[in-house]
């Protein structure tokens, strides 16, 4: 059951197309309980997959604690745990590409997490590209347009 933001609609105007989708931070309602069904590692992390809203892609991965997990709930934006800067971060704060919750969901043994957002801006990867998975193995696995990764 969606208990987060709005829909938003695939179908658009011409006008519509030009201007950037405006995305509202809902609040995800949670219990006490449900929170404690999440099952975190030896070191008190879940992962979250985020997914897109619209179309389903997933977009990224993301490490969560029992912090950033209740502020993504009761923000409505996402909020992750940097295993190597040790502090929380708020997608899209420095970047401009929030994401926007509508859904959090926890896996049958508690231990992932699905987040479902509405993605502003480019996209979720810190590279430029919409999907932290733009890359494939095997022959059709080349990297779709996007930027040049560091170094290439």
């Amino acid at each position: 059951m969606h208990q987060g933001a709005p829909l938003v609609s695939t179908t658009q105007t011409s006008e519509a197309a030009a201007a950037p989708h405006t995305f509202e931070a809902t609040p995800v309602p949670f219990t006490e309980d449900q929170l404690d069904q999440v099952a975190y590692n030896k070191d008190g992390l879940v992962g979250a997959i985020v997914q897109d809203a619209s179309d389903h892609a997933v977009l990224m991965f993301a490490w969560m604690n029992h912090e950033s997990l209740r502020r993504t709930l009761e923000t409505g934006r996402t909020w992750f745990w940097s295993r190597s800067r040790q502090e929380y971060w708020c997608k899209g704060e420095t970047s401009g590409d929030r994401q926007y919750v509508r859904s959090v969901s926890y896996d049958c043994d508690g231990d992932a997490l699905l987040v479902v957002v509405d993605q502003a801006g480019a996209g979720a990867c810190h590279t430029g590209n919409r999907t932290c998975f733009y890359r494939a193995f095997g022959p059709g696995g080349a990297t779709p347009p996007g930027p040049t990764p560091p170094g290439q």
